[in-house]
């Protein structure tokens, strides 16, 4: 994709992954728009970078989701790129949990990691085909590829992720528009809860190299473990589940 004369929308991009790319976004050039629930987050987002345009929606309510888009397409019809990074993780024991009486807790994080970009990239696809160039950017994970036992539900849902954007890519193929998977490795950011992420990759390399994929042109992006996690073999895949796993079943007995 061309990495100027954009405009972009960015979902949860008040903070951490989102803003670090909404950052890169302005300073190449473009016109960044971002969205999320908390508005003071987005308050505190367009301080920092006062041409950000900000816009409060709570994409697991479908109105929403439609209504960003109808907002959006009106005021910025020049839109041309979407990038589906708002996401949320939540790691939990599974003979633990009152998944009786507590399970809104947990469909939320369905909700938002797979309905809400699923959605939002078949709502834009039709826009998007009839410019010259687009693009649709979904942020995975590493995790798509190689789950976290620690985190079922974030790990199934990044790896539905990946398999609609593989769909959603050939679908598009004949198009101008561009589809384009992110999946980064652990990153420090407050995903999950502050301080679950202190030993990922820095947050400003980890967007520096993703952005120097993007002038690559490559359309799947990884970034330190996340590289190799693409095309591992099954039993790789099993390996590091489990090597994973191990290290870390502690956090949640």
């Amino acid at each position: 994709m061309k990495l100027s004369g954009n405009t972009i929308l960015i979902t949860g991009g008040s903070s951490g992954i989102g803003l670090a790319f909404a950052e890169r976004f302005i300073k190449a050039g473009n016109k960044v728009i971002v969205s999320g629930r908390r508005e003071n987050a987005l308050q505190n987002a367009k301080e920092k970078f006062p041409s950000l345009i900000t816009r409060v929606s709570d994409l697991d309510i479908e109105s929403e989701r439609v209504a960003l888009f109808d907002w959006v397409t009106a005021n910025y019809p020049e839109v041309n790129v979407l990038v589906n990074n708002a996401g949320i993780q939540q790691r939990f024991n599974v003979l633990k949990e009152d998944a009786k009486n507590n399970w809104r807790y947990f469909s939320k994080e369905i909700t938002t990691n797979i309905e809400a970009p699923f959605h939002l990239s078949m709502l834009f696809a039709p826009f998007f085909a009839t410019k010259e160039q687009a693009a649709i950017i979904n942020v995975t994970s590493g995790l798509a590829f190689t789950p976290l036992a620690i985190a079922p539900i974030y790990s199934a849902t990044k790896a539905a992720l990946h398999s609609f954007t593989m769909s959603l890519r050939h679908q598009l193929s004949d198009t101008s528009v561009e589809v384009i998977e992110v999946a980064p490795p652990a990153v420090n950011t407050d995903l999950g809860g502050a301080g679950l992420h202190t030993q990922g990759e820095p947050l400003d390399a980890f967007a520096d190299g993703i952005f120097k994929g993007l002038e690559e042109g490559k359309n799947e992006i990884g970034y330190g473990t996340s590289v190799d996690r693409f095309r591992m073999s099954r039993d790789e895949i099993d390996g590091y589940a489990e090597k994973m796993y191990k290290a870390m079943k502690s956090m949640i007995e």
